[in-house]
């Protein structure tokens, strides 16, 4: 994140004050009432309707790093704060948490962590092996703290305490929905990783113990034998605007995910089996 100058900070092509930002109704002065925060403990003024992070692009700051998905999904934005009259520090994600008055507040770009190197063909979904890439795990103290800094609500504990008991697909099940945003290990007293003990989990899951996904499989061979290729290069062909406009009128997929079969009304790139 690096500082521009005041009303310069530019999003998606746009100056941030005053106009609309990723999706925000209207963040100008008119908008809402402004209330004080302060980021990196400089006092700035910002309407009290935006999150962390279109309050920090408001005050004029650009995001290189702590920005990506800008919806709860990527882990990407992890944030320190405290809020006026409590002593407690307090941690979520800058897209998802709405600023308050007098909030002090800090990005975390990157939470430091010993990422082990392994080969997941030399390794067995067994709870000895676990034990030689992740042996913090013991270290568990069952006192729920990543459970409650969880952004996802994610039971972080249990699947811990289930690692611990040597069942991996429990472990991999529970932690299905973690954005690796490492929140829970800075809580963490025991100093366990938990968000890269759950990757390893998933990854012996899917390889050992949940039956292959022959669909996969078929469309690994599909890529490999080029049937995507063609659209590869026309997609790249097409200038930015073009890009923009086929993104923002593409099909989507209706919710709930009820009909497995259902079908785009455009059927030009929709590659099926083996035809």
């Amino acid at each position: 994140m690096s500082k521009a100058a005041p009303q310069e900070a530019k999003v998606a092509g746009a100056k941030v004050a005053g106009v609309k930002v990723a999706g925000e109704a209207k963040v100008g002065e008119a908008a809402a009432p402004l209330i004080p925060v302060f980021i990196m403990g400089k006092r700035y003024e910002v309407p009290e309707t935006l999150t962390i992070q279109k309050a920090v692009e408001y005050a004029g700051y650009q995001y290189i790093r702590s920005s990506g998905c800008r919806g709860g999904i990527c882990g990407a934005c992890a944030t320190v704060y405290r809020t006026k009259d409590d002593f407690r520090l307090k941690i979520g994600l800058a897209c998802q948490t709405v600023v308050e008055p007098d909030m002090y507040l800090v990005h975390i770009p990157f939470v430091p962590a010993n990422k082990k190197v392994y080969d997941l063909e030399k390794l067995r979904p067994t709870l000895d092996d676990f034990k030689k890439i992740y042996p913090g795990v013991f270290r568990c103290l069952g006192c729920n703290t990543c459970t409650r800094a969880c952004p996802m609500g994610l039971q972080v504990m249990d699947y811990i305490q289930a690692m611990k008991r040597g069942d991996i697909e429990a472990c991999a099940r529970l932690s299905h929905s973690c954005i690796m945003c490492g929140i829970c290990a800075l809580r963490c007293p025991a100093e366990i990783q938990q968000f890269n003990v759950a990757m390893l989990a998933r990854r012996l899951t899917g390889r050992y113990l949940y039956p292959r996904a022959e669909h996969l499989a078929r469309r690994c061979e599909q890529i490999e034998a080029g049937r995507f290729d063609a659209m590869m290069e026309e997609l790249l062909m097409l200038d930015g605007p073009e890009l923009k406009r086929r993104y923002a009128e593409r099909e989507w997929e209706p919710e709930p995910y009820e009909n497995p079969n259902w079908h785009p009304k455009d059927t030009k790139y929709l590659v099926l089996g083996d035809d």
